[in-house]
């Protein structure tokens, strides 16, 4: 289990992460999702003990990550984003290493090196330089030397970056098999990196949570679609009114009817519908029809990246 309470990151004057708070149970697969310096790595170096919060906390299993960092990063591995890795070793003689530094007995050493070259399709590159390996080979390297001591959790900063189809393909068949032993989180800004793998998401905006929603109910996360007889006079400060919703919009009537999509406010769909409900009926309007509004990855990812986008140009105007 992964807990992210409030983690917060300034630098100066600058906060690359605001009170993210997020859960991740065991064997879930989470993708992180943003654009490039939205704060992912940021948040995943805070989770794995290599960066300390400015404020909030991060646990593994129950251990505080800034107060028992020894105990929680034996349950991690950690792939950063740009692995470092040793170009005049081959891959056995590196994954030595790393399992030397982890901790790992001689005597247990050689069955860790075995499995995890196996896992990460390796055997036929095991002998040869890390410097004359393509990307994705290095990309695998890396992974094997964060699951040689078996660990519970996985965390993947841009796993499939740089990498041609062939070579995504073949990581993603890789991040699967992984997520049948331990749980993962991946760090990406490609969607279809999330959409193939992952079955939840977290949204990273500008080092804020913006969205979290597991895949198969993203469609419904974060708006209602509201049929009413009231008009916009009546229904937008009525639902104002609950500090539920974060904005209302204006959509194209149905026939005498008007629609509205509300943009939740953080709660989810199934607290603030009955809410909804409630005002529109006991103000004695019509209530129509009431319920979530089905949309697609990209869809909620530009709108959340839209919406942001306005209010820094409301900010700057």
């Amino acid at each position: 289990m992964i807990s992210a309470q409030n983690l917060t990151r300034k630098y100066g004057s600058f906060t690359a992460v605001d009170d993210v708070s997020f859960r991740v149970g065991d064997g879930e697969i989470v993708g992180l999702l943003g654009h490039n310096g939205a704060g992912k790595t940021t948040i995943m170096k805070m989770l794995t003990g290599y960066l300390e919060p400015t404020a909030g906390t991060a646990e593994i299993n129950g251990y505080d990550i800034s107060e028992r960092r020894r105990e929680a990063q034996a349950l991690i591995g950690y792939l950063p984003e740009n692995c470092p890795l040793y170009p005049e070793m081959t891959v056995v003689e590196f994954l030595d290493y790393a399992a030397e530094l982890k901790g790992i007995t001689p005597g247990e050493r050689p069955r860790a090196l075995r499995d995890a070259i196996a896992a990460t399709g390796l055997a036929e590159k095991a002998a040869e330089p890390i410097a004359s390996l393509s990307r994705g080979y290095r990309q695998r390297t890396g992974v094997a030397q964060a699951i040689l001591h078996r660990p519970k959790i996985v965390i993947l900063d841009e796993p499939t970056n740089g990498l041609d189809p062939a070579q995504i393909a073949q990581m993603r068949g890789l991040i699967k098999q992984l997520a049948e032993t331990a749980t993962v989180i991946l760090s990406t800004h490609i969607l279809q990196e999330v959409r193939a793998v992952c079955e939840r998401v977290l949204v990273i905006n500008r080092g804020r949570l913006a969205l979290d929603a597991r895949m198969d109910q993203l469609g419904s996360a974060g708006r209602l679609r509201l049929v009413t007889s009231g008009p916009p006079d009546k229904v937008e400060p009525l639902i104002a009114g609950l500090n539920l919703v974060k904005s209302v919009d204006r959509l194209a009537p149905e026939g005498a009817a008007h629609a509205y999509g509300l943009r939740l406010n953080g709660h989810g769909a199934e607290a603030v519908a009955p809410a909804v409900a409630r005002a529109i009926t006991t103000s004695g309007l019509d209530l129509y029809a009431l319920h979530p509004e089905q949309r697609d990855l990209e869809a909620v990812f530009a709108e959340i990246t839209a919406v942001d986008a306005a209010s820094r140009e409301t900010q700057n105007a």
